[in-house]
């Protein structure tokens, strides 16, 4: 019988079947625990400290206006979006859930919080000062507390403290509204909404449905 060498074929197969059986398993790989310590840097901690300037992702804040509510060292006066229904109709429920606990639903200071004995009543929105105080001073009180106050940037996207921002604004128009500011026929201030049914602790009130005489009774 005529034996032919199986040449490079015989080679490749033998080098497969060599190495098939050398591996390094995942869970035995070259590695720190987290905190560890470590022989391989100077001081001695195997994590190490993140490059200069490194931005978390989603983190830019490019913007500066946006996310601080400041043109340099100032608060800023302005939107940075218009403001439009939705933007107040969201800014509304926001500060429902947020604010009115402690600054009351139209922003007197006389929410529910402070009448429990809270030890200092917020100021009402609708004393002078805030009336004058720029847009950009509310989103900082809220971005970084005033007084005994505390943040509020880990709860609210910064997007929804202007929205805020914006409603405590129509606040304080709608509680020093004059006939100027309404529609023609409008009352200020308006008139009490009329219920079929007031509702009780466990159902919302039904607004009764508008009638003619009713219209009439509003010009």
């Amino acid at each position: 019988m005529n034996l032919r060498p199986f040449g490079p074929t015989a080679a490749l197969v033998s080098v497969i079947a060599l190495t098939s059986a050398c591996r390094l398993d995942m869970h035995v790989q070259p590695r720190e625990n987290p905190l560890s310590r470590s022989d391989f840097f100077a001081d001695q901690r195997s994590a190490r400290p993140i490059v200069e300037g490194t931005v978390a992702r989603g983190q830019l804040h490019e913007d500066t206006y946006f996310y601080t509510g400041k043109i340099g060292s100032n608060p800023g006066d302005v939107m940075p979006f218009p403001v439009t229904k939705d933007v107040l109709e969201r800014g509304r429920e926001r500060y429902n859930i947020y604010c009115a606990p402690c600054h009351s639903r139209v922003g007197d200071g006389n929410g529910y919080i402070p009448s429990r004995g809270f030890s200092r009543m917020p100021p009402s929105y609708h004393i002078a000062r805030l009336q004058k105080a720029p847009l950009g001073y509310f989103f900082d009180v809220m971005t970084n507390g005033f007084g005994i106050m505390p943040d509020y940037a880990s709860q609210i996207s910064p997007e929804d403290r202007w929205k805020i921002v914006a409603y405590i604004r129509a606040l304080q128009l709608s509680q020093n509204a004059t006939t100027a500011d309404v529609p023609v026929g409008q009352k200020v201030p308006s008139e009490a909404p009329r219920f079929r049914e007031p509702g009780s602790g466990a159902t919302l009130p039904e607004l009764a449905p508008e009638t003619k005489a009713m219209k009439e009774e509003t010009k």
